[in-house]
């Protein structure tokens, strides 16, 4: 009966609204009582908790919060951008992990914007500009070499746009990046994973430094999901990686040299020119 009512009230407390994506949803958490998660037309986006934005729940986001937890020594602001908004999950973490940090955050659907920015306000102390354009356009105005930390999670109907998969793309990612700074993309593929190939063989025509998170079964091609990509212009702290990313509620693997060359499997570099949205995840993975 207890559990009926907290149904119950959950979804009375739900919001929905019509945003340029389709249907987004914040669905109160039934164990947190100031945490959301947000979907849009039932895919699962983010998932933030006010009262403790160091808190990650989504596997993919925790991923991305070790990678920015070893973007600098502990403490350190700071100066990162968020291609892809969402809930803005990962800048309110960053936010809560180093302040004084100051950060972008790039969402093209400002609908969504209005939506997250009135329902699950930012602090105000936070040093968050929302910036509601392409992810691309808005990285082409990041100056040259101000980014310590770029951090791509842009999704349109549960795909990446193709023109944020080519080495035109992450030319602009490394042209705004700092010396030593370090790039983190949520990419998401399933079998035969082509398009996850296609985008280590690219990031590696850009980046010498790569890295790649990613619950086994994905990687060995077995079910559609997420797999993060980390990349660099100086080595990647690795072994630190991989022993965060092992002891997640979730046990992830992280491939690095010679086997992620090898996972790659001749895969060519992503142009402008040939350029597709990754695939589209099919049907069960939301149920």
């Amino acid at each position: 009966m207890a559990r009926n009512k907290q149904r119950e009230r959950a979804a009375a407390d739900a919001v929905s609204e019509t945003v340029d994506g389709g249907l987004a949803e914040l669905i109160p958490d039934r164990d947190r009582p100031r945490a959301w998660t947000l979907l849009v037309d039932g895919a699962p986006q983010s998932h933030v908790d006010l009262d403790d934005p160091a808190a990650l729940t989504f596997e993919y986001q925790r991923r991305l919060g070790h990678v920015a937890d070893l973007a600098a020594p502990p403490g350190r602001p700071l100066q990162a951008v968020h291609l892809g908004g969402g809930a803005f999950t990962l800048a309110r973490y960053v936010a809560a992990t180093r302040p004084r940090s100051t950060q972008q955050v790039v969402e093209i659907d400002e609908p969504l914007v209005r939506l997250v920015r009135r329902a699950l306000p930012l602090d105000p102390g936070a040093r968050i500009r929302v910036r509601a354009t392409d992810a691309r356009a808005g990285l082409a105005k990041v100056p040259d070499g101000w980014a310590d930390l770029i951090i791509a999670d842009v999704f349109r109907g549960a795909r990446t746009p193709a023109h944020l998969t080519s080495t035109e793309f992450l030319d602009e990612v490394r042209r705004a990046l700092r010396p030593g700074g370090t790039y983190a993309a949520n990419l998401a593929d399933g079998p035969p994973l082509a398009h996850l190939r296609g985008q280590i063989a690219t990031a590696e025509a850009v980046f010498p430094e790569l890295a790649l998170i990613a619950d086994p079964t994905v990687l060995r091609g077995r079910r559609f999901g997420n797999a993060v990509l980390v990349a660099s212009d100086r080595p990647l702290p690795v072994a630190e990686l991989t022993r965060r990313v092992a002891t997640d509620p979730h046990p992830g693997r992280v491939e690095h040299g010679r086997p992620l060359a090898d996972f790659t499997g001749g895969a060519v570099p992503v142009t402008d020119a040939t350029a597709k949205s990754s695939p589209a995840p099919p049907p069960s993975v939301f149920r």
